[in-house]
C-alpha cells in the first residue's frame, strides 16, 4: 500500500483476543474480491466476511491498495485484508517484513476486521517469533482485529512440517484461523485432510478455526461443512477474473442448505450422500 507508515517499535505479548466460540453449528462463508464491487456482491449473496486481494487470477492474490481497502470496507461486510507483499514463496525479508507489518496496521486503520497473512521459517514451518510480533502490533491498534493464516500453511504441510505442531504454533502465536485445502492441491482432493485438521485443532488449541478454501465449488460446499470446517473460502470466479454474482449466489444457495442439514436431527436428514458433486 502507498504512504507506508515508519516502523512500530516492538509489542511484547498483548492481551489475545477470547477466540472460543461455537464454530461447527454455523459455518462462516467468505469469498475472495478485489473490489468494493465485489464486496457488494457477496454482501448480496448472503456472505459472512470478504478476503480482499489484488491480482488474484495471475498472481493467487497480492497486497490491495490502499484506496481499495477504503472502498471496500464501506460497504458494510467485515473485510480481511491479504497481506502480500509479493507472488512466490512465503520465506521473506527484513524489509518485506516491515512491509507486511505496516500494511496490516494500514488495512487495520482503514476499518478491516482483520488481516490476513502467511510468513514461514527457514524450516518450512509458520515463523512463530514474526507471526507473535505482527499480531501483537495489529491487536495494540485493534484489540478486536482478527489475523489469518493463508495457505503457506498447506506450503508447510507440503515440506513435511507436522500439521499438529504447526496448528500450535498458529494458536500460540494468537492466529484466529488457517485458510487450507487440507494440504492437497485442492479442497476436494483434501477433504479426508481437513477433517484430520478439524479434529487437530479440536484437540491441541483454544479455538482455531479451520477454513476450507481451493478450488471450492458449489457442488464442494456441503461435503466440506459435513467435514466440521468452521469456514469456507471461495473466489467464485466462473468465466469471469473476479467474484461472479451467479456463482457467488449458488455458492451461498448450498451453503445455507448445508448449514441447515447441520441443525437438523440426525434421524430427520435426507438419505444423500455428502460426497454428491452432481451439481455444477
Amino acid at each position: 500500500m502507498a504512504g507506508l507508515l515508519s516502523r512500530t517499535p516492538a509489542v511484547i505479548d498483548p492481551p489475545v483476543v477470547e477466540r472460543s466460540r461455537d464454530h461447527v453449528s454455523s459455518p462462516a462463508l467468505e469469498f475472495a474480491v478485489e473490489s468494493a464491487a465485489g464486496v457488494k456482491i457477496a454482501l448480496a449473496v448472503g456472505a459472512d466476511r470478504v478476503e480482499l486481494c489484488a491480482d488474484l487470477a495471475a498472481t493467487g492474490g497480492v497486497t490491495p491498495t490502499l484506496a481499495a481497502v477504503d472502498a471496500a470496507c464501506a460497504v458494510g461486510l467485515p473485510v480481511h485484508v491479504l497481506v502480500r507483499p509479493r507472488p512466490g514463496g512465503f520465506t521473506y525479508t527484513d524489509d518485506e517484513l516491515e512491509a507486511i507489518e505496516r500494511d496490516c496496521l494500514l488495512a487495520v486503520r482503514a476499518g478491516a476486521a482483520g488481516v490476513v497473512v502467511g510468513m514461514l521459517a527457514p524450516d518450512g514451518g509458520p515463523h512463530t517469533e514474526v507471526l507473535r510480533r505482527l499480531v501483537g502490533v495489529v491487536r495494540s491498534e485493534e484489540p478486536t482485529a482478527q489475523v489469518t493464516f493463508h495457505r503457506a500453511f498447506d506450503a508447510a504441510l507440503a515440506s513435511g512440517v507436522d500439521p499438529a505442531a504447526a496448528l500450535e504454533t498458529l494458536s500460540g502465536a494468537g492466529i484466529d484461523r488457517v485458510l487450507t485445502s487440507g494440504g492437497a492441491s485442492d479442497c476436494m482432493r483434501g477433504l479426508e485432510g481437513l477433517r484430520r485438521l478439524v479434529e487437530l485443532a479440536r484437540e491441541a488449541t483454544a479455538g482455531l478455526e479451520i477454513m476450507a478454501g481451493g478450488g471450492v465449488t458449489a457442488a464442494l460446499v456441503p461435503p466440506l461443512v459435513g467435514a466440521g470446517v468452521h469456514a469456507v473460502h471461495a473466489s467464485a470466479r466462473g468465466r469471469r477474473v473476479t467474484i461472479d454474482e451467479a456463482v457467488a449466489s449458488a455458492i451461498a444457495c448450498r451453503h445455507r442448505d448445508a448449514v441447515t442439514q447441520l441443525r437438523i436431527p440426525p434421524g430427520r436428514r435426507e438419505a444423500r450422500s455428502p460426497l454428491d458433486f452432481t451439481d455444477s
